[in-house]
């Protein structure tokens, strides 16, 4: 038994959605750009926090006085 092994055909190879390769571009409202740094800034936000409570032994809201 002999197996043949085939090459990928060029369509099977591209993606099949162009749009996937393109950078968001910044723009007003609610465009995937703006979406991307939001979660950004959020991933930033949340680390933060952690870093705090690492830092201090107190949760978020105890070092505002809120508790």
């Amino acid at each position: 038994m002999t197996s043949e092994k085939s090459s990928p055909s060029p369509e099977s190879t591209q993606n099949s959605a162009p749009e996937a390769d393109a950078q968001p571009k910044p723009g007003f409202g609610w465009t995937p750009y703006a979406e991307l740094i939001n979660g950004r800034f959020a991933m930033i936000g949340f680390f933060a926090l952690l870093i705090l409570e690492l830092f201090t032994h107190e949760d978020f809201f105890t070092w505002l006085g809120l508790r």
